[in-house]
């Protein structure tokens, strides 16, 4: 009987020091070369949260017991790992991924940017002035001041000028629609991001100031509303 109890109070005491949350943290390392991974993600798929790796390959994430993580690269076949319970807070790992070998059919290939360089694109953004005259100025050229106010040329500037300037933004966008699909963070084809971006409607301010992570929840969840409204269009 005595040694029954002492089993009970040695399994709750250990139940009572399994960690709720761990520090996983590794490598990605390729099975046939070795070379840096430049479009690592690692996703939470029981969260639907993820995270992207360094060049080098080396990941670190916090995870909880049972969460199901993938580990996907372009070009790679997906790994996936469950996070066992474990009384240890912390878990070093090393993952293996295999390139996929497959004959595919032509395709037009465009050029992924880094998040770095979108993001000094979105930063960047900006309207094209068109001539105007206020203040002071205004005063000394009344005229001019009601030319550029009401002249049809004066108007047709602006105009170009916000069309350029939204023109930019779509870019912009689609740049960043076009990462989050070679890291399997969406689900979308090329022809159908004309569509999307102009359901998106993105915010500039919140374009230019958001980080990575805002915009992927941000998108995400606009293309889910968006599959849900146009489902002809995904069958």
């Amino acid at each position: 009987m005595m040694l029954i109890i002492a089993a009970t109070f040695i399994w709750a005491g250990s139940a009572l020091t399994q960690c709720e949350e761990i520090y996983l943290k590794g490598y990605v390392i390729d099975t046939v070369k070795n070379q840096g991974f430049y479009n690592l993600m690692v996703i939470n798929v029981t969260t639907q949260q993820g995270v992207f790796g360094r060049p080098n390959g080396e990941f670190s994430v916090y995870v909880r017991p049972k969460d199901k993580i993938a580990f996907s690269v372009k070009g790679y076949g997906k790994k996936f790992i469950e996070i066992p319970k474990q009384d240890r807070c912390a878990i070093d790992t090393v993952v293996y991924l295999s390139p996929n070998i497959q004959k595919i059919e032509e395709v037009t290939v465009y050029p992924i940017k880094s998040l770095d360089k979108i993001k000094e694109e979105r930063e960047a953004l900006s309207r094209r002035e068109t001539r105007t005259v206020t203040g002071v100025d205004m005063l000394k050229s009344p005229i001019t001041a009601l030319y550029e106010r009401f002249s049809k040329k004066a108007q047709s500037k602006r105009l170009v000028a916000e069309m350029e300037h939204q023109d930019n933004i779509n870019l912009v966008v689609k740049e960043l629609i076009r990462v989050y699909v070679s890291f399997d963070v969406v689900h979308l084809e090329e022809d159908q991001f004309v569509g999307f971006i102009n359901f998106l409607n993105i915010d500039e301010h919140f374009l230019k100031t958001a980080s990575d992570y805002e915009l992927i929840v941000y998108i995400k969840d606009k293309l889910d509303h968006y599959k849900s409204l146009h489902p002809y269009l995904f069958d």
